[in-house]
């Protein structure tokens, strides 16, 4: 899939992340910013490549403030953002239902 337009999801609350992808050139660039990033920094890097990878995103900007947020929430911020960047609003193929 293929990031269209600048778009966000989630909050800067805690146990939350504010997710924004952005189109890009070639590669995908993921900028992380994490109160845990020294505890957590690797399994949220994992989590949101392998969210990427399932959804077929090979290019963009991704920048992730995450306030504590579990594994689940980074999944589903990075999904609708990257849906909302397709104004894909109908019939979502949340979580597993991605292959």
């Amino acid at each position: 899939m293929e990031i269209k337009k600048a778009a966000m999801a989630g909050t800067l609350e805690s146990s939350d992340a504010q997710v924004t992808v952005e189109p890009g050139s070639g590669a995908i660039e993921l900028n992380i910013e994490s109160s845990v990033i020294h505890q957590f920094g690797k399994q949220i890097r994992k989590v949101a490549l392998e969210t990427l990878n399932r959804l077929e995103v090979t290019e963009g900007r991704i920048t992730i403030i995450d306030k504590g947020a579990l594994d689940c929430t980074l999944k589903a911020r990075l999904e609708c953002a990257v849906y909302r960047s397709n104004d894909i609003s109908e019939n979502l193929p949340w979580g597993g239902a991605i292959k």
